[in-house]
């Protein structure tokens, strides 16, 4: 997964779904299911074409969902009814978890330096 940080990452306004993709290595069509299966909580953009265009905070969202997904093994139902009910709760769980993960390849590197 190569998501860029915060600072580049809101540089932009929109991406489209196949930026989004290549960004989450999958295919663009496991991203349009995503977004469908959590419609109230993901609405991307869509243009008079139909196209979708994420915002930054849709991209940070779907990197949520494929943490619950992929990491978490949750089923796509048992993520939509973990995040209806403790959305904020999960956001700040997995903020912690990401920043820990910076931390820990900090430390990594710092040691493979030394």
């Amino acid at each position: 997964m190569e998501i860029p940080e915060d600072a580049i990452l809101f540089g932009k306004q929109y991406y489209s779904i196949g930026e989004v993709a290549n960004m989450f290595r999958m295919n663009p069509s496991l991203i349009r299911t995503w977004t469908n299966e959590f419609e109230g909580m993901l609405q991307p953009r869509k243009n008079r074409k139909g196209d979708r265009f994420y915002r930054p905070d849709d991209v940070k969202f779907l990197h949520l969902i494929y943490h619950l997904i992929r990491v978490r093994k949750f089923t796509l139902e048992g993520a939509r009814e973990h995040l209806k009910g403790q959305k904020k709760k999960t956001e700040n769980q997995f903020a912690v978890i990401q920043s820990l993960q910076q931390f820990k390849t900090f430390l990594l590197e710092l040691k493979a330096n030394l």
